[in-house]
């Protein structure tokens, strides 16, 4: 097979060597998910080790048709925001068992199938005007500096529920500091594969500083056994699993779209008609990896905001995001080494990538406020409450009610109506 031709490298101005790096990168930077994903699940009741097992595996599948058939940068992994839903409101707080929220899920994928199929998916993200598409690029940029942040431990949640100063003297913060004038000199130098240097780099440094600790285990893949095909499908049409998959359909709509936009913009990828290459493919991979993610057992698959390492790296193409695919396939017997990399190790790639993603704030004028107040919106809103899906139907709304006040309403695409509606349905729910 000719790589170069398949991926279309030349096309887009890359080379083998820039994709490899890129996708090394992005699986770097990601990899805290396999960690972290099983020991929220657990906490409702999921056998961790094969919670493990099914993110690998899953998000392996799922990067992997994103590669082949969409030939886009992006990997794709359970959302922390959905797994912490699944675990706390759904088990713990509504009671009901681990299974039904994973028929849920499964559920989920479906629709989600059958509405990349029709291009409803597709329409939203094209009827999503220039600005707010810049806007929810500055607003993950934003986004990813607070979750750096928050895993050095220089911000934390206090009991107001609002961010407050961490320990800026702790080895964490120390190797923060460390890691942004290593990884911020190698990238004024144009090294290419800064990030990825400067994660190794922190790894290792985080040895005799108490941080960075060899993970134990075992190096076969736990069995799948425990969660696979666990589902219950006699509560489908109660209020409660109704509520339950309208949320799930809501978040990973406006997760995965928004992070389509934003990770799309800072590559360059979305043309002057606002169309993104690709883009029902890269959403059909997301609609395939949730439904197999609950097959498996593990929750909602989407697209990564951690892919953006990766392309601020210069991944261009779906060779980044096979190397990311390869190598999360490796992690199945491969977890000790992986999950030994601490999550501050990451944290000055991410604010790099953060900064990247900032820079689309150029392309909104906020002299105009019909323009700048729903971009500003979305920023804050994507910013402050930790969720994309909520920046981006905040900033929707405050589109269409501009456009609606100012007699200007036949100027509102079909989809932004229906995200309104959406977010007016979920607000009253």
């Amino acid at each position: 097979m000719d790589i170069n031709r398949f991926f279309k490298l030349s096309r887009r101005k890359t080379t083998i060597r820039t994709e490899l790096t890129a996708g090394v990168t992005t699986f770097f930077t990601l990899a805290y998910i396999l960690a972290v994903n099983p020991a929220v699940l657990a906490g409702a009741g999921m056998d961790a080790g094969a919670v493990f097992t099914a993110t690998a595996l899953s998000s392996a599948l799922a990067t992997l048709v994103m590669a082949l058939s969409a030939n886009l940068p992006f990997a794709l992994t359970p959302g922390v925001g959905i797994n912490l839903f699944i675990a706390n409101t759904v088990v713990l707080n509504m009671g009901h068992s681990w299974q039904f929220a994973l028929t849920a899920v499964f559920v989920e994928g479906l629709i989600f199938i059958f509405m990349t199929f029709f291009n409803i998916r597709e329409a939203i993200v094209y009827g999503i005007p220039a600005s707010l598409k810049n806007a929810i690029s500055v607003g993950l940029g934003l986004f990813i500096a607070t979750i750096a942040l928050k895993n050095a431990g220089l911000i934390a949640s206090g009991a107001s529920e609002l961010l407050i100063l961490g320990d800026i003297t702790s080895p964490q913060a120390l190797l923060l500091f460390t890691g942004l004038i290593l990884t911020g000199s190698l990238l004024a130098f144009k090294v290419r594969g800064a990030l990825l240097m400067g994660i190794i780099a922190l790894t290792l440094l985080g040895v005799p500083l108490g941080i960075t600790h060899y993970a134990t285990g075992n190096w076969l893949p736990p069995s799948l056994g425990p969660t696979f095909w666990c589902f219950e499908f006699g509560e489908m049409f109660s209020l409660d699993f109704l509520m339950v998959l309208f949320t799930l359909l809501t978040v990973d709509i406006f997760d995965t779209v928004g992070t389509l936009i934003g990770c799309a913009v800072k590559a360059g990828m979305v043309h002057a008609d606002g169309t993104i290459s690709n883009c029902k493919e890269a959403l059909f991979a997301d609609a395939f990896g949730t439904t197999a993610g609950a097959i498996f057992g593990t929750s909602t698959i989407s697209a990564s905001i951690e892919s953006s390492a990766g392309i601020t790296e210069g991944g261009r193409t779906g060779l980044t995001a096979l190397c990311t695919a390869v190598l999360l396939g490796l992690s199945l017997f491969l977890a000790p080494l992986f999950l030994s990399i601490p999550l501050v190790a990451s944290a000055p790639a991410l604010l790099m990538v953060g900064l990247s993603l900032f820079s689309s704030v150029q392309g909104i004028n906020f002299n105009n406020p019909i323009e700048g107040i729903p971009a500003f919106l979305c920023i804050l809103f994507m910013t402050f409450s930790s969720s994309v899906a909520n920046g981006v139907m905040m900033g929707v709304v405050a589109h269409v009610g501009l456009y609606l006040v100012l007699g200007r309403f036949r100027e509102i695409p079909l989809s932004m109506w229906i995200i309104s509606l959406v977010f007016a349905i979920k607000v009253m729910l």
